[in-house]
């Protein structure tokens, strides 16, 4: 998905597509946080309800679960290095 950067003012600035404020819950007034990453720009939702909605609910539990899938596997490690 592309946007382009518009000026607003002395300021720039850029239009987040309707889809996308929507699957987001972003809303005009929100307050968003910018973070620069080496990939890119991360934007977030600074306040977020502390109700979330079934989407958000799943999408949190999907990558806890595919963290733990991630480090069960050390959980089989036969031992530490350390001997006993």
């Amino acid at each position: 998905m592309k946007t382009k950067v518009i000026r607003i003012g002395n300021s720039r600035g850029v239009r987040i597509p309707a889809a996308v404020l929507q699957a987001y819950d972003i809303h005009e007034g929100d307050e968003l946080e910018l973070d620069r990453r080496r990939e890119g720009i991360l934007l977030s939702v600074v306040n977020r309800p502390s109700v979330l909605s079934y989407e958000e609910s799943y999408r949190q539990m999907a990558a806890e679960a595919a963290e733990h899938a991630e480090w069960s596997a050390w959980d089989t490690v036969a031992g530490d290095g350390v001997d006993d």
